[in-house]
C-alpha cells in the first residue's frame, strides 16, 4: 500500500465508531472517497454507498466492508463514580481487564477510563481460579462519586471504544534449512484496533479510487458499501442491500489467522502473510459454488496467493446480502488477522494489497453473462 493508503487506514482505525455510533468514521470515509466516486448515497441506518458506473446495463455489484467496531455502552454509574457496561459486539472476558477505553459523551467529550476489577490481594484462593466475567468488572474514570461522573457529562447509554493507536511494524521473515538461512523477506505489518472491519471499508474505497485514477473500464455498476451495525446483527448490510438490489455480492472482511499458539488448524486454517482468503462456509451463508470456483480460478490466473477458509462460529454481511430479493450470489474475501475482537489486532499489508488486486480483477470480469451463469440450471 502507498503511504496515502496507509494514512486513510490509520485515520479510520483510530476514529471513534462502535456499533450504532459510526458517523465520525463515515464522515472521514466520505471525504476520502468523494473525489473518486461517480455518486455517493446513504441509507437511513447510516451506511455509506459510493458508486463506479461502468456499463449501466450490466450487473450491479455490491462490495461491502463494515465500519463499526466492537465496543461498549455505559449501563449504569455506581454511587462511587465507577461505570458498569455492556458490550456492543462480541468480547471475550479474558481480553478486557486492565485495558484502556474511551467514553464519548453526548456533547462529544472523550473521557478515558480503565477496565478494572478487585485486585488479587483481596481475592481468596478459590476465587482466583475463576475467570472474572464482565458483570464483575467496572470502568474507573478517576471519579469518587456518581455526581463527579455526571458532571463530566457521562450518561447511561454513552458509547465506549478501545483506547488503542494504529502503528506500523516492519519485520523480516527468515526461512532456515539445516540451520542455514535460505531466505529473508521484509514485511510490513499494521497494528491497532478496528481492522474488523475498517480494513474492509478501506479496500472497498481503494477499489473505487483505482478504477477512477487508472481509468479502468468494467462491464457493470459497482456499489461500494461502508455498512454499519454489523457486529450487533448485520443490520446496515440488510438495509443497504434492499436499497441497491445487487446482482452479485463481495464482502471484504477479516479472517481469523490461525497461526498463533493453541489454535486447531481445522477451525482456522488461514495464516497471516499467505494471501487473502475466501470463506467456503459461514453461519449465515454457504457461497454459490460456481461463483466460489470463479474467484479461485481468477486468483490462480493472476498468481495471487489465495487461502481457503471457513467460519463455523460467526457470520458476516454476506448473510443478508445473499438473501436480497430473489437471491444474490455472494462471496467473502478475508484478510487473515491476528487477535480480532480485542484492543489490538495485526495484519500483513501485503494481504490487503492482494485482496484489493483480486477484487479489482473480479470487477473487470463480472459481466452479465458471467453473473447469470452462476445460477443457471
Amino acid at each position: 500500500m502507498t503511504e496515502f493508503n496507509i494514512k486513510i487506514l490509520e485515520e479510520l482505525c483510530n476514529a471513534f465508531g462502535p456499533s450504532g455510533f459510526e458517523w465520525e468514521v463515515q464522515v472521514k470515509l466520505k471525504e476520502y472517497v468523494q473525489p473518486f466516486a461517480d455518486e455517493i448515497l446513504q441509507d437511513r441506518t447510516g451506511t455509506l454507498i459510493f458508486t463506479s458506473k461502468g456499463d449501466i446495463e450490466g450487473p450491479k455489484i455490491m462490495i461491502a466492508g463494515h465500519v463499526d467496531e466492537v465496543g461498549f455502552q455505559v449501563s449504569s454509574i455506581t454511587k462511587e463514580g465507577f461505570l458498569k457496561f455492556h458490550q456492543l459486539g462480541g468480547w471475550w472476558d479474558q481480553t478486557l481487564l486492565s485495558q484502556r477505553v474511551v467514553v464519548r459523551t453526548s456533547e462529544g467529550k472523550l473521557i478515558p477510563g480503565i477496565i478494572s476489577a478487585k485486585p488479587p490481594h483481596v481475592v481468596d484462593a478459590e476465587e482466583r481460579k475463576k475467570i472474572v466475567t464482565k458483570d464483575n468488572m467496572f470502568i474507573d474514570i478517576g471519579c469518587a462519586s456518581k455526581a463527579e461522573a455526571e458532571e463530566l457529562g457521562i450518561k447511561i447509554g454513552d458509547p465506549m471504544m478501545p483506547d488503542s493507536k494504529f502503528e506500523i511494524w516492519n519485520r523480516t521473515r527468515i526461512k532456515k534449512k539445516d540451520d542455514e538461512i535460505v531466505e529473508r523477506k521484509d514485511v510490513t505489518l499494521a497494528v491497532g484496533k478496528a481492522f474488523d472491519d475498517r480494513m474492509g471499508a478501506v479496500i472497498t474505497a481503494e477499489v473505487i479510487r483505482k478504477i477512477k485514477e487508472e481509468n479502468i473500464s468494467h462491464p457493470n455498476v459497482v456499489y461500494g458499501a461502508a455498512t454499519v451495525q454489523e457486529e450487533i446483527g448485520l443490520r446496515g448490510a440488510k438495509t443497504a442491500a434492499q436499497m441497491i438490489k445487487p446482482d452479485i455480492g463481495i464482502v471484504v472482511e477479516v479472517d481469523i489467522a490461525g497461526d498463533v499458539p493453541g489454535i486447531d488448524e481445522s477451525k482456522a486454517p488461514t495464516k497471516m502473510g499467505k494471501g487473502p482468503s475466501i470463506m467456503t462456509y459461514e453461519l449465515a451463508m454457504i457461497p454459490n459454488p460456481r461463483y466460489r470456483d470463479f474467484v479461485i480460478k481468477t486468483a490462480e490466473e493472476l498468481g495471487i496467493p489465495l487461502q481457503l477458509s471457513l467460519m463455523t462460529g460467526g457470520a458476516t454481511d454476506a448473510g443478508p446480502i445473499h438473501l436480497t430479493e430473489l437471491g444474490c450470489p455472494s462471496i467473502v474475501i478475508g484478510v487473515p488477522t491476528r487477535h480480532i475482537h480485542a484492543h489490538n489486532g495485526i495484519i500483513d499489508l501485503k494481504d490487503v494489497d492482494n485482496a484489493a488486486k483480486l477484487i479489482l480483477e473480479l470487477i473487470r470480469r463480472l459481466d452479465k453473462e458471467t453473473v447469470e451463469s452462476f445460477t443457471k440450471i
